[in-house]
Parts: structure tokens; sequence; C-alpha cells
């Protein structure tokens, strides 16, 4: 196995103070634009309710929500999140989030992308993860490309939002393509 670089970021369990973060980027009108869901104001007893119901959901292995955290500073700065997962296909949809932008365009989230799939390719035991991207999202659609994702096709007006309709673009990352690019010995991060 390859040796893999210093990760800037670690990936741990959400925890019920979590929501004074979140409740932050979920009513952040800069972090709306690049997500697909419809523009809503969420008070910090939503925001704490949906970071409960998060914890428990992970307990009963429904989906997996965790925090983004830099190490340098040991600060919660996103949420990554494996949604949607099916055992028997094997499969499960990631959406990621850097809610602290400054640190936007400095490879963190690719560096979260790789702690997930890791650990959902090898000890989930999944083969094949799913992301769809707000075709207006442009950081994220080179994100995903350059991480080697591949951009499987167009769901064609999916997303109405700001009074027109929006592609979304899917992409998927099979675990046999992940374990070339980020599991080789003779490869490394990014390459």
């Amino acid at each position: 196995m390859m040796t893999r670089p210093a990760f800037r970021v670690y990936l741990r369990s959400l925890e019920s103070d979590d929501y004074k973060a979140s409740v932050r980027w979920r009513n952040d009108p800069k972090i709306y634009e690049s997500i697909p869901q419809p523009r809503r104001f969420v008070s910090e007893k939503t925001e704490q309710a949906w970071i409960e119901k998060a914890i428990k959901e992970n307990e009963l292995g429904s989906c997996l929500r965790l925090g983004i955290c830099l190490k340098e500073k040991d600060r919660l700065i996103g949420l990554i999140q494996l949604v949607n997962i099916d055992h028997r296909n094997r499969s499960g949809e990631v959406r990621t989030l850097i809610g602290e932008k400054e640190y936007w365009g400095q490879g963190l989230i690719g560096e979260a992308r790789v702690l997930l799939f890791e650990y959902a390719f090898l000890d989930l035991g999944l083969e094949r993860i799913e992301n769809r991207v707000l075709d207006t999202n442009t950081s994220s659609l080179r994100a995903y490309e350059k991480f080697g994702s591949v951009r499987e096709g167009v769901l064609r007006r999916a997303v109405f939002k700001d009074g027109k309709y929006h592609d979304m673009i899917l992409f998927s990352m099979l675990k046999e393509e992940f374990v070339e690019k980020y599991m080789a010995p003779e490869k490394a991060l990014g390459n």
C-alpha cells in the first residue's frame, strides 16, 4: 500500500453542539447558491434537531453524516455525508460542504472524500458511490472530475431554484476506480 500524504483534515461523528456552526452555514446566502436545495431560513432549534436526528441515523447505519475537521486547529469546517445507502446493491450517495469559506479552494473536500470513500468501499463494502452537482456549481464540477469521479449524465431540469430550472450533473466512482487511483502503490493523492 502507498504512503499517503499527510491529510490536513480528519472526519468525526457529529456532536450535539455542532449545530452552532452548521446553522451559520445553512443560513449563508453564498453557500446556498451552490446547493440544489431550495432556500430556507433555519433556526438554531431546527438545526439542533437535525444534528440530533443525524446522530441517531448514524447509530442505525441508515446513513453516515460526519464532520470535516481541520487537524491544525481541531476545528469543524464542514460536513460530509453518505446517504441513500443501499446495502443490497452496495451503493450510496455522497454530499459535501465546506461551510467555513476561508477554506474553500484548498483541496480539503478532496481529502475528506478520500477518507470517506476509503471507509465506504473497504469497511462498508460498497461498490459504487454517486454524487449530484448543480450545473451552476462550476467549482464542484471541476473538483469531482479532478477527484476521478466519472460523469455519468445529466438529470435535465431536475431542480427548480431561484425562479428557473437547473440541471443536475450525475457523477459516480466505483470501488476499483478508487483503489486504482488512491490506493495503488505507485499512485499518490490527486495524481
